[in-house]
Order: structure tokens, then C-alpha cells, then sequence
């Protein structure tokens, strides 16, 4: 193959693994453990997230003081219910983890957990899988 021919195909390779990068999905966890003034941040930054890259996959893990906006008749900091809006980015593929610890030591029974929201066994753990095995960039809004 002469210098030419290698050139090109050096080249073709190199669009191709950009191509393929550029159109790569990013997974990303939302860690969420301070209570309402944080669940509103975060349905914000989330919604302006997906407005950016509709293809993002996000995963919101909460616990402790966290894991309030989930559970039924929460309200974000203007008083409106957040149950729209975890519908609305549900609905869009965001999945709502809630940490089953956080719910056992402060005796909340999980039927009181948005229907949207799936229990975890520890919301620290879930946090650490999701970034150590399964590639997920961590963002703590």
C-alpha cells in the first residue's frame, strides 16, 4: 500500500470513531441527598440536560433528605407538585431510584414513594455501581 492509500485509510478511520463518539449516549447520575431546594435545582438542570441531548440517559439516585420530592404530595421550592414533572421526564426515559436504608430508618413505607421511582437497597451503593460498572458520569446539582 502506498503513502497515499494509508493516509486515507488512516483517515477514514478517524471519521469514523468521531462519528461514532459524537453519537455516543452519555449516561449520567444525578446524586440527590439535600432535600427540596436540590430536587428543584435538579428537575431544572435535568430538563435543560435532555433539551441539549435528548439522548442522554439519566438516572436520578436519592437518599436521605433526597429522597423527598419523591414521595407523595411533595412540592418544589415555588409550591407546585413534582409529580408532573417526574412524570413528564419519566415519560422521556429518566429513571427515579430511591434508597430503601433512607426509607427503613426513617419508616416510610414504599407505597408513599412516587410510582415512577424504583427502590434500591442503598442509595450510596446505587451511586457507586452506576458510575464503577456501568459508565456513568456523576453530577451533584
Amino acid at each position: 500500500m502506498n503513502t497515499l492509500n494509508l493516509t486515507r485509510a488512516a483517515c477514514l478511520c478517524l471519521t469514523l470513531f468521531l462519528g461514532s463518539v459524537a453519537h455516543a449516549q452519555i449516561k449520567v447520575v444525578y446524586h440527590l441527598n439535600e432535600g427540596i431546594a436540590q430536587a428543584t435545582r435538579a428537575m431544572g438542570n435535568i430538563r435543560n440536560h435532555l433539551a441539549a441531548d435528548p439522548n442522554a440517559q439519566i438516572t436520578v439516585v436519592s437518599h436521605g433528605p433526597g429522597i423527598d420530592f419523591l414521595l407523595d404530595g411533595a412540592t418544589n421550592t415555588a409550591g407546585q407538585s413534582f409529580s408532573g414533572t417526574i412524570g413528564d421526564l419519566a415519560a422521556k426515559g429518566v429513571q427515579f431510584k430511591v434508597c430503601n436504608n433512607t426509607l427503613e430508618t426513617r419508616k416510610i413505607a414504599k407505597d408513599k414513594v412516587a410510582m415512577e421511582a424504583s427502590v434500591v437497597p442503598s442509595g450510596v451503593a446505587e451511586v457507586a455501581i452506576l458510575q464503577a460498572k456501568s459508565g456513568f458520569v456523576y453530577l451533584r446539582p
